[in-house]
């Protein structure tokens, strides 16, 4: 039901018009059924012509009707997939930050490929289903006309059936939810194999005891549970075939002894008994999928909740201002939890003016909160007291993608795109080859149409394809944190004695999260943060520029 509920959001009359064509295919086959019956139990004689015309005309429906159905909900459910995958990639890209980085990333991506796949498998069985049910009912309504006390016996015998066989379903599902709940440890694991396989390679012990006491122990419960859950459905399918068989037998065997059955009558029920045998087999055997997909869709929407109760508010940013005279972050206070740690890590108050044209340090000691004061400052962290103004418009929910378009920065955790997105111009390709020179990589790097022709170079070399799409970008606020710690000597020192100076001169303000204290001779001035608070902020810019 959790899955048919997410069709019909999807398009309620796509699937009124499929289920329609469905029944009409699955009655007619039970005409089929009906016919072929009548023919093997008596003698057609003169109507041979009238009954050969109306199999194949019942045929044709059949066919015709099956086809319709199954195409119309190929289609929507591969829609509603789609809009499924873009609405969860649209509600991550617009709540905030600090929430995703609660959420971690493994959980992301386990939703994102395991979960939206696993959904994907079950509502493309769906079709098929609606079908099987339609020649089920039809048959029914068959077997309704030839007797309902026979019908009566039957709904019986499928009453105790659907009881029993909901038991095992619900033991299974339980068992497939925690084995759901595993999956989200095993990506964070399987995480730890990506980005620490030189630690791991370097430390026998530490490789020995992650293998063995985590990936192994999460892994072993992952399995243990998904084979517990698949046993039960394994157990129900060959439950409800048990089932059937018996009704099937008491049919052919029983009833006769217990009523007065004709042997049109019986003969009916045998063919239709036989001909049910591959839809309700077809029924069962996909349950383990259908409640795969059903607690994958639950996973995603729980997460979907979550991310849309700290979404941002969605607007198309106006152009930035390319002319600035002030940005203060006034009594700004930003709090983050993590699960390690019994205390939370407070950065603030901080009081705090930035100005054109200047080159700022930011320095301190690990966890002194550098980094959380960047995200602040580029709008990513939402302040949870303080305010943060532009000029004078107070940073709020309505202009906050507005404010953050005047930021250009390069993380330590940067991600470099091989195709230069949303830069589209005309002479892009030869912008690029200048930067490309500029940084000293137009031997390794092309470019063509905006698309880099490889990515794969040393950190250092990386980082300098992400300072070329900063400088791309022209926009008037820079960020580099710890750019420059990759680099090699000589070109460590182009980028702090040519780079930075040449991009002030430019009227760009440049904030630089450093340890590099050989040239902190260079800045126009240095904020040294400790323990989350602003310990001392160095200016030696000229007086013109403070008094604007």
């Amino acid at each position: 039901m959790h899955l048919i509920s997410f069709l019909l959001r999807s398009s309620w009359k796509m699937i009124a018009i499929a289920i329609a064509t469905g029944f009409l295919s699955g009655g007619s086959s039970a005409a089929l059924i009906a016919l072929i019956s009548n023919v093997v139990t008596s003698n057609p004689g003169s109507s041979l012509k009238i009954i050969i015309w109306g199999f194949v005309g019942l045929a044709l429906v059949a066919l015709i009707t099956s086809i319709i159905s199954q195409v119309m909900l190929i289609r929507l459910s591969q829609n509603a997939v789609l809009q499924l995958r873009m609405r969860l990639s649209r509600q991550i890209l617009s709540c905030e930050l600090s929430h995703l980085e609660q959420l971690g990333n493994p959980r992301l991506l386990a939703t994102l490929t395991e979960d939206v796949q696993a959904v994907a498998d079950g509502v493309y069985q769906m079709p098929f289903l609606f079908i099987n049910l339609a020649i089920v009912l039809g048959c029914v309504v068959y077997i309704t006309w030839l007797s309902w006390l026979v019908l009566l016996i039957v709904a019986g015998l499928s009453v105790v059936a659907i009881a029993s066989c909901q038991w095992f379903l619900n033991r299974g599902k339980k068992l497939l939810t925690l084995a759901r709940e595993d999956q989200d440890v095993l990506f964070d694991h399987f995480r730890t194999i990506t980005e620490g396989v030189k630690e791991l390679k370097l430390h026998y012990n530490r490789r020995q005891v992650f293998l063995d006491k985590k990936l192994q122990s999460t892994a072993t419960k992952y399995r243990r549970h998904n084979v517990d859950g698949f046993t039960f459905f394994a157990i129900t399918t060959s439950w409800g075939q048990l089932i059937f068989f018996f009704a099937m037998g008491f049919v052919i065997f029983a009833l006769p002894n217990l009523l007065a059955i004709n042997a049109q009558t019986l003969s009916g029920y045998i063919l239709t008994f036989t001909y049910l045998m591959m839809p309700m087999n077809n029924i069962i055997s996909k349950l383990p999928l259908l409640s795969k997909a059903s607690i994958a869709l639950q996973k995603i929407e729980s997460l979907g909740l979550s991310l849309s109760n700290r979404a941002e508010v969605l607007t198309v940013p106006p152009a930035a201002k390319t002319v600035w005279h002030r940005l203060q972050l006034k009594d700004v206070i930003h709090s983050y939890h993590t699960a390690e740690e019994e205390k939370s890590f407070i950065l603030g108050p901080i009081n705090l003016t930035l100005y054109p044209q200047e080159i700022v340090f930011i320095v301190g000691g690990n966890g002194s909160g550098k980094s959380t004061l960047a995200k602040l400052i580029t709008g990513l962290y939402i302040p949870e007291a303080g305010e943060i103004r532009l000029n004078q418009n107070l940073i709020t929910e309505q202009n906050r993608e507005w404010y953050r378009q005047h930021f250009s920065v390069v993380f330590s955790d940067f991600y470099l795109f091989d195709e230069l997105l949303g830069l589209e111009n005309p002479s892009l390709d030869c912008k690029v080859q200048e930067y490309l020179k500029l940084l000293q990589l137009e031997h390794k790097v092309k470019v063509k149409n905006g698309r880099l022709s490889t990515t794969a170079l040393s950190q250092g070399q990386r980082k300098r394809l992400a300072l070329l799409t900063v400088y791309l970008e022209d926009r008037p606020i820079y960020l580099f944190d710890e750019w420059a710690a990759d680099q090699d000597p000589a070109f460590k020192e182009i980028f702090y004695k040519e780079l930075l100076p040449k991009l002030r001169d430019t009227g760009k303000t440049i904030l630089v999260i450093t340890h590099d204290d050989r040239y902190f001779h260079l800045a126009d001035r240095i904020i040294k943060l400790e323990y989350g608070k602003v310990e001392f902020d160095k200016n030696n810019l000229p007086s013109q520029l403070r008094d604007v």
